[in-house]
């Protein structure tokens, strides 16, 4: 029975295209889908993108093929996640072929809502240090819907799946394969040399996010996939200074008012510097507090100097500004965080602490120099410099927002990336994050680093050419991947930023 409804679909289907126009090939709507088909095969598909994918797939997908049954829209980035990108080592591959490519629109009351998309494609194997190679051949049909402006894939039904001509193995292109990063393989074998469980990377290209990458495994048996789940550790400092400036945006809280107006800490209460210290100097790592009053010998919490005289990096600052814009507010900043950034941004799988809501079977495990899992303790309660637990591809919609002004006026966004203070040579702070100017091309890069113990992680910016990084790793050894990676993809600017930030 569902062998036969699926032959009806592919029935009404081919009709309905041979009832429509034909679009012609150099025609906008004609170029638009072959752009759209791109999206889904050659960054979906082939380059395992899924931010691509979920932007152009609509919510009711309809996947039907003539060999595996059909699909909805979870079980279709399911299949993605389990077995197209499951293992880079043997990788499928599609080709179009583009001279088979046609489309026919579909019209109600003379309005165009949708058009029909049919052609043939090819599919490879391949494996390192082979050519790839063709594994079989079959046709396709796409039902695209027009929604706001935007074209959304609907239906798919592949068929007539049979072995490849011989012509084909000679015709695959090598631009097909996964070309963001030049050799998946070495990281594999690096990973597995320096006894690194994982590593999820999130690749930003030309102001969008080009590319979600996983190698390795959350936990022993268990591969990491583009939603698995990190703790940032100090990642978690950018994200409230964006709900801080944000805040600040809206004229609910000051950049230069002195924080004392609404607490104080009971241990610097009689401080001459109390009512000097600023949101300004918090963000910029000026505020005169150590790092954590527990690292100190009395374990309490003191000014080491005048606040806004010299740098010295502290999470004591970012916990003392949250408490402080709670008082006034009266409200979690968690709940702010969510209201003005996470939820505008659909950073859905972003927590500041563990809830029920949060899946452990996501969760990359942290793991000692050794490779060995350690015991990782589930915080409960806020901490705005630390402990957030999130994904690749959640943080690169975060720095997307930060490449595109970060909704803050003009302004107030150039004082966030303007030197506050300097670190060392070469290395500033702005409002929240590192800054790294004159670099190649006159280049300014905007980047933070999270380590505590079994993890490590960073994010970088690259202002004028609108790219970005993402690196998540789950071990103790994770800088070691760092350098090639931020070199393979930024060129000499990551060899610049490796030098001046990165070496041990």
């Amino acid at each position: 029975m569902q062998y036969f409804q699926n032959l009806c679909t592919v029935i009404f289907i081919v009709i309905a295209a041979q009832t429509n126009a034909q679009i012609p090939t150099n025609s906008s709507i004609f170029n638009a889908l072959k752009k759209a088909d791109s999206l889904v095969f050659t960054e979906g598909f082939n380059r395992c993108n899924f931010s691509a994918l979920k932007k152009i797939l609509h919510k009711d997908l309809e996947f039907l093929h003539d060999q595996n049954g059909t699909q909805d829209l979870n079980q279709f980035y399911e299949a993605f996640t389990k077995s197209i990108c499951s293992d880079s080592t043997f990788k499928p591959i599609r080709k179009l072929i583009p001279e088979t490519l046609q489309v026919f629109s579909l019209h109600n009351k003379g309005q165009l809502y949708g058009a029909i998309q049919t052609g043939d494609h090819v599919f490879y194997i391949k494996e390192p240090n082979k050519d790839a190679y063709a594994t079989s051949k079959g046709k396709f049909i796409h039902t695209w819907v027009l929604e706001n402006e935007q074209w959304k894939l609907k239906r798919i039904v592949s068929y007539e799946h049979a072995p490849p001509e011989e012509e084909y193995g000679a015709k695959f292109n090598a631009d097909y394969i996964l070309p963001l990063f030049n050799n998946d393989h070495t990281i594999e074998t690096l990973l597995k040399k320096h006894q690194i469980p994982s590593i999820s990377i999130g690749y930003i290209k030309n102001g969008a996010l080009q590319q979600i990458r996983a190698f390795g495994s959350k936990k022993e048996g268990k591969p990491v996939t583009h939603n698995s789940l990190y703790k940032i550790a100090s990642l978690t400092k950018p994200i409230c200074a964006i709900v801080v400036l944000k805040l600040i945006n809206k004229e609910v809280w000051s950049l230069d008012e002195p924080v004392s107006t609404y607490f104080v800490d009971p241990d610097i209460a009689n401080s001459p510097y109390m009512n000097t210290l600023t949101t300004r100097h918090i963000l910029s790592h000026q505020s005169g507090f150590p790092n954590w009053r527990y690292l100190t010998a009395d374990k309490k919490l003191a000014f080491q100097f005048e606040p806004g005289t010299q740098f010295q990096y502290s999470g004591e600052g970012f916990e003392y500004l949250r408490k402080a814009i709670e008082h006034k507010l009266n409200r979690p900043f968690e709940a702010i965080a969510t209201e003005i950034l996470f939820e505008p941004l659909g950073m859905d799988n972003t927590h500041f602490y563990w809830t029920p809501e949060v899946n452990e079977d996501k969760y990359a495990v942290e793991h000692n120099e050794q490779g060995k899992p350690i015991a990782f303790k589930k915080y409960t309660r806020i901490n705005a410099a630390a402990n957030v637990i999130t994904t690749a591809e959640d943080y690169s919609k975060f720095l997307l927002h930060i490449l595109d002004g970060a909704g803050l006026s003009q302004p107030l966004y150039r004082s966030f990336i303007s030197t506050q203070a300097n670190q060392q040579k070469g290395i500033d702070w702005g409002l929240g994050m590192q800054l790294l100017s004159g670099l190649p091309n006159n280049e300014l890069a905007i980047m933070h680093t999270g380590g505590d113990y079994g993890t490590k992680t960073i994010a970088i910016l690259l202002q004028e050419s609108k790219q970005g990084l993402v690196l998540f790793t789950n071990s103790e050894n994770g800088m070691v991947l760092w350098q090639k990676i931020i070199t393979e993809y930024f060129g000499d600017i990551g060899k610049e930023i490796v030098t001046r930030n990165l070496q041990e």
